[in-house]
């Protein structure tokens, strides 16, 4: 069984939901965005047509098979209990407090491993969004020196780079590709890093929200090797 959705302290007020747009649980929400449905559609194509073999179409029977043992795992909820999981995936963490908040943020009842997934880079991109808009009012700042504004514009490229790669790590997650999620998520976590890099000192509001935002990107890496190990096991 499967909880409401509430809004999370750590999201930024402008990434809420609206009423409307608001589903029952998380993964009603997540299922129900039609960017995000399009996007998975094409990944699971791509991924079909790399794995498909040659001259043989029982691969369209497991295929299908395959999304709907993916539906039913993200909608099932684990009852072993969401806060002993989520204590049980943080206690790795060297971040614990952050990861139990984060994974706490949203109420769930009884989430799976697969649900603190997606909730992790979910608080990941919503943290990115902010980044990106910060970015963007400092480029517009005239009397920032033109160097200082090139490296903004570097960042901006990067931060785009880096959501559009947790789009990437969330369409990987829900065709069960964890190894694909773990590699799209790190490449993302080195696009912030370039981002950060590209500008001077490390004490500015970039600098540290780009320090937050590897804290989230890390907390999900742990959550999906844990998946990843489970779906081994």
């Amino acid at each position: 069984m499967v909880g409401t959705v509430v809004d999370s302290p750590l999201d930024f007020f402008s990434g809420r939901l609206t009423k409307k747009e608001r589903k029952a649980t998380l993964a009603d929400e997540l299922l129900s965005d039609q960017n995000l449905a399009a996007y998975r559609k094409r990944k699971v194509r791509e991924i079909e047509e790399q794995n498909r073999p040659g001259g043989n179409e029982k691969w369209k029977i497991k295929a299908v098979m395959a999304h709907q043992a993916a539906a039913h795992d993200l909608l099932k909820g684990n009852l072993t209990g969401g806060k002993t999981l989520i204590n049980k995936v943080c206690s790795d963490s060297p971040t614990k407090n952050l990861c139990v908040q984060v994974l706490s943020s949203d109420t769930l009842k009884s989430p799976d491993l697969k649900d603190l997934a997606l909730i992790s880079l979910r608080v990941a991109a919503t943290n990115a969004s902010g980044i990106l808009a910060d970015t963007k009012i400092l480029i517009d700042d005239d009397e920032l020196d033109p160097d200082v504004q090139q490296g903004l514009a570097d960042c901006k490229e990067n931060i785009l780079d880096a959501e559009s790669q947790l789009e990437d790590t969330i369409a990987a997650l829900m065709v069960n590709s964890e190894n694909d999620a773990q590699r799209w998520l790190k490449a993302a976590l080195a696009a912030i890093d370039t981002c950060d890099a590209s500008i001077p000192g490390d004490d500015d509001v970039l600098s540290v929200e780009s320090a937050v935002f590897c804290k989230l990107c890390n907390i999900a890496i742990l959550v999906i090797k844990e998946l990843n190990n489970q779906t081994k096991s």
